[in-house]
């Protein structure tokens, strides 16, 4: 049986150019210029594929698609765009498309999407719960339009029409917490409260009363009542940042907290219910902490449920250009880079990624004279300095060993938080240490 497809496009030769190919290809094509009649037509003759622009004269073509789905239109959607934003991947998948293609268009790359459309039709039952309108909250600050943040989009939108666990992997500095703003603002529990804790800007002996509270009298400085973040973030999300970091002890309850959904304050042996969403990140491999013995197997396969991995910076450079412009646009006087200042930035490695990016531009804003950056005011954190090179010939030998110790383990330190722009878990990463020595010497060395 021969697949039909509704192609929906406003501009003439486009229309007809993807009504030849697809003709060419044996699909029995109908068309449409207008979204209104692409609906009547929708309704109508009930095609297996839809191809649609989302500018159209009328009604948008986003409309278009909503209206659809919510009449149980099991047709497979593919979207057309000229503008690859954010915001229109995010809604398109929210709302159910299969995929969507940037204009202009790759016969190639077109067909294959096709193919695979119709091939896996089913699954658009499964995206019906999508249909819902996107809630009206302010889209997290994303920037990029290359083919890897674009498949990101999409994630994004899959992932916040479920409710399951979602992992958020990638480098520090690639935006795990804009990742995890965005799967709560777009998923049913948008208006429920989103609860961040960081578990690696907390000390072990604090952070599982910051979960979990506590009672009054459960230890000395518990004066009163605590409510944790789980019980806070009832009928909302729980975003658990540098999840790596949980001790053995606190991954063991974390595991029953995921399987039970139930917490017990701490000086206390009643189970509390709590209705929540569970999304964690981390820039650590997991997979290589399971095999080392150093994260629980058992949580891992209970967090890796939905997975959403992002690209660092330096593999998707084509974004740079539009990031730069972005934090230009912050500044409070008006301010230009020249051609050459960008290409000593597009040059750059980005160990630091997008946060490393902020700040250098940040900092080459300052030094801009007349408002114009130069490649001499892009200035790169350094991994290390002319002055801390030549420290250890320095080195006071004669104050005795285990003074001079001292002094080498202070300045390691130091020059990893500074690598670290002061994240103590990732300088505890770079020096090869577990985080709770880390603090240990902090307190020890006073710094």
């Amino acid at each position: 049986m021969t697949d039909r497809i509704l192609i929906i496009e406003d501009e003439p030769a486009a229309l007809r150019a993807l009504s030849l190919l697809l003709s060419d290809e044996g699909y029995a094509v109908m068309e449409a210029s207008r979204g209104g009649t692409g609906l009547a037509l929708a309704r109508q003759e009930q095609p297996d594929l839809i191809l649609l622009d989302i500018r159209l004269p009328d009604v948008n073509g986003l409309e278009v698609l909503e209206r659809l789905r919510q009449e149980r239109c099991d047709a497979a959607f593919l979207i057309m765009t000229a503008d690859t934003t954010s915001s229109n991947a995010i809604k398109a998948a929210q709302l159910g498309a299969f995929d969507y293609i940037a204009k202009p268009i790759h016969d190639e790359h077109l067909l294959v999407l096709i193919r695979r459309a119709l091939d896996y039709r089913e699954l658009e039952t499964e995206l019906r719960d999508l249909r819902s309108a996107v809630p009206s909250l302010p889209l997290p600050a994303f920037v990029g339009h290359g083919p890897a943040m674009q498949a990101v989009y999409k994630l994004i939108g899959r992932v916040a029409a479920s409710d399951v666990t979602a992992l958020i992997l990638g480098e520090s500095g690639t935006g795990k917490e804009l990742v995890a703003d965005a799967i709560h603002g777009f998923s049913k529990r948008s208006k429920g409260p989103l609860v961040k804790v960081n578990c690696a800007a907390i000390p072990d002996s604090l952070l599982e009363s910051e979960l979990f509270g506590h009672e009054r009298g459960a230890f000395t400085d518990a004066v009163s009542r605590r409510i944790g973040r789980f019980e806070q973030a009832d009928k909302g999300t729980v975003f658990l940042d540098e999840i790596s970091e949980l001790s053995p002890a606190l991954q063991a309850k974390l595991l029953r907290v995921i399987q039970e959904r139930t917490i017990e304050r701490l000086g206390s042996n009643i189970p509390i219910g709590v209705d929540f969403r569970l999304i964690a990140a981390t820039a650590q491999d997991l997979t290589a902490m399971v095999a080392a013995g150093k994260f629980r197997e058992d949580l891992y396969y209970r967090l890796n449920v939905l997975t959403i991995s992002l690209p660092p910076l330096r593999e998707r450079r084509e974004d740079i250009p539009f990031l730069v412009q972005r934090f230009l646009a912050r500044s409070e006087r008006p301010i230009t880079i020249r051609q050459d200042a960008l290409e000593r930035i597009l040059s750059h490695d980005w160990p630091g990624n997008v946060r490393e990016l902020e700040n250098v531009i940040t900092r080459a804003i300052v030094l801009a004279p007349g408002g114009v950056i130069t490649p001499e005011c892009i200035q790169f954190a350094s991994r290390r300095t002319d002055a801390s090179a030549g420290w250890l010939d320095q080195i006071p030998y004669h104050q005795g060993y285990w003074n001079v110790l001292r002094l080498v383990e202070a300045q390691l330190i130091r020059a990893a938080l500074g690598e670290a722009h002061g994240n103590k878990a990732e300088a505890a990463r770079i020096l090869g240490v577990r985080r709770r020595l880390l603090y240990e010497k902090l307190s020890e060395l006073g710094l």
